[in-house]
This record gives C-alpha cells, structure tokens and sequence, in this order.
C-alpha cells in the first residue's frame, strides 16, 4: 500500500505534516511494504480553489490512501472515484501519521469534511 501525506519539506519520516493538501510544499509518498519514503515536489503548490491536480498526481504515483489535515471536497470526491480514501492526520509527523494509519486510528474524511474553497477559514483542521 502507498501512503501520500502532504509534507512542508522532504527530509524523512520525522517531517512534519503540512496543514492542507493541495498548497503544501511536497508530498510524502509511503511504500507500506518496503517501508520506504519518496518526496514528490507540488508543482500545483500555489493553486487556487477548485484547480488542484492532486487525483492526476496521486494516480501517477499508485497511491491508494491520502493522510491530510485540509482538503477541498472536490478534491475528496475526486480522490474517492478513483479509489483513493482520505485519512485525517493524528499527531505532527510523518512516522506518528503513519503509525496511526496502521493502527487503524485515523477517521476517513469524506466529502462533507472537505473546505468548500480559500474563504473557508475553517479549511485547515478539520478535527
């Protein structure tokens, strides 16, 4: 299983977890099987409401789960018609993230969780 959680660098499992999906800086791409980390740099990182490529992204890249703490619901809806869910992050990096999915600990993020754009103040957490 690959894991993409939005990172604000690339230097490892301790990085912290970014606050929203489609503006953060990288995406960590987590191999569950060969416990290995890929940092994949947001060429959309400066996207505005609506025009995020997060499901093209995420396709090229095989991942089947996203751990992210803000998305937009269209981005949510596109991710889950592609078979991709969407976890809420607990704790502030990668590994704890990580850790959590395995433990089966993170509640799933559906498209009624997701900002509906860059107004919503509230986008960012989401608990």
């Amino acid at each position: 299983m690959r894991i993409c959680v939005p990172t604000a660098g690339n230097s490892g499992l301790s990085e912290k977890v970014y606050d929203h999906f489609g503006s953060a800086p990288f995406y960590a791409i987590y191999d569950t099987s060969t416990k290995s980390v890929e940092f994949v740099e947001n060429s959309e990182g400066d996207h505005q409401g609506g025009s995020c490529k997060s499901s093209k992204v995420m396709s090229k890249h095989k991942v089947d789960v996203v751990i992210t703490s803000g998305m937009g619901k269209r981005a949510i809806s596109l991710l889950n018609e592609i078979g991709i869910k969407v976890f809420l992050p607990d704790g502030e990096t990668l590994e704890k993230a990580i850790k959590k999915f395995e433990l089966n600990q993170l509640k799933e993020l559906t498209y009624l969780d997701g900002c509906s754009g860059r107004d919503d103040r509230e986008h960012h957490h989401l608990h």
